[in-house]
């Protein structure tokens, strides 16, 4: 995948990042949490409200998809068209073939619009293009799509990469060039995969060690504790310095595998996503940093993408896509791309709790209890 025009300079989208982490996006003020931020009826549309979005997400295993995406994504359509308009979801589970079917489900059944969350991005171009011969506008959404789609919505991907390498080398700091550190990567057919490890390892390569390096297929916790494994083994786990994980679901299986090596001190391991279980490592202090993607900001302008489109808002559908990006297939497709946040003990009321994506309550049961205390949040 093709880096995304006009392209920021690092320093200046890691200083976006990291000023989004001391005072993170208030989605609430902005009415995408609680779904306040009703449609706009003065258009004319092309369809009126009685619309059907088709929505494609890739996985369970990814908390946030059904935890938050798809509810935030049904929220907004009902708020968008007057509680006429419903969203006809199906979930992958992982399976690309399953994903296709289910995509050739919503062609066949004329929804009027589908946001696909693809797992593998080049095997969904057929698809792609099935739905734009049946009139059928495509939106990719978190995962860049090939084939003809109309727009993208998600995070800047490199910027999540960079933000976890940056942390792991300041966190590192004096010893960082003498640091032995193993990398996580994803799903190698996750166009998002590039661009995370790009992002990483522009700030990673020079001032560490490298010294393993494992793509996970299918983003899978299982293999990638096999892979932890592989390299405690062949490391030496009193070596490892640290792991650069590159979501929130490997690294939980990196802890774990760690942890069964007889690790004592887990060394500094990042994530992605701000999942629940991920949070609440940070506070036990067993994983070092999570990155928060705003996905309230992305599900919630996702479906004003959707129904935009199809109702032929163009001044509306415009003013939400404003970046552009290339996939192997097309070029300057309209985009929105969502700043993200580093999230570590020291910010995280500031963050996932400010934005109401957790109460205390949720992070602090009764097992982190003790944990939440010592660092003052409660």
């Amino acid at each position: 995948m093709n880096a995304r025009t006009p392209h920021p300079s690092a320093a200046r989208r890691l200083g976006i990042a990291l000023a989004a982490s001391a005072s993170a996006l208030s989605l609430a003020a902005c009415g995408v949490v609680d779904g306040i931020g009703g449609g706009d009826s003065s258009a004319s549309p092309e369809k009126g409200d009685d619309i059907t979005v088709g929505l494609l997400l890739p996985d369970k295993d990814t908390a946030r998809f059904e935890k938050f995406d798809y509810p935030l994504i049904k929220k907004e359509v009902a708020s968008l068209t007057h509680n006429k308009g419903k969203v006809a979801y199906a979930n992958a589970e992982a399976s690309p073939d399953k994903q296709s079917r289910q995509f050739q489900q919503m062609i066949d059944d004329r929804v009027d619009v589908i946001l696909v969350d693809a797992l593998d991005a080049k095997a969904i171009a057929s698809d792609v293009q099935k739905a734009k011969d049946a009139g059928i506008p495509v939106i990719a959404y978190d995962r860049l799509a090939e084939g003809p789609i109309d727009a993208y919505v998600s995070h800047d991907n490199e910027l999540v990469g960079e933000v976890q390498g940056r942390s792991l080398v300041e966190e590192l700091g004096s010893k960082a060039a003498s640091s032995k550190v193993v990398m996580m990567n994803g799903d190698p057919a996750d166009p998002n995969t590039a661009r995370f490890k790009e992002g990483a390892l522009d700030e990673l390569e020079g001032e560490v060690d490298i010294v393993k390096r494992y793509d996970t297929d299918k983003w899978s916790p299982e293999v990638a504790k096999k892979n932890m494994q592989r390299a405690i083994a062949s490391v030496g786990l009193g070596n490892i310095a640290a792991v650069y994980s590159a979501n929130d679901g490997m690294a939980g299986a990196v802890i774990d595998a760690l942890k069964e090596a007889g690790a004592t001190e887990i060394p500094p391991v990042t994530g992605q996503d701000a999942n629940l279980d991920a949070i609440q490592r940070i506070v036990a202090g067993e994983q070092f940093m999570t990155v928060y993607k705003p996905f309230a900001q992305e599900a919630t302008n996702a479906a004003k993408m959707a129904v935009y489109k199809v109702q032929g808002r163009d001044i509306e559908f415009d003013a939400l896509t404003q970046d552009s990006v290339s996939s192997a297939s097309q070029d300057d497709i309209p985009a929105q791309l969502v700043a993200v946040v580093a999230v570590t003990r020291k910010n995280i009321e500031d963050t996932v709790i400010r934005d109401g994506v957790y109460a205390v309550k949720d992070i602090c049961t009764a097992e982190y209890a003790a944990d939440c205390a010592a660092i003052g949040l409660k």
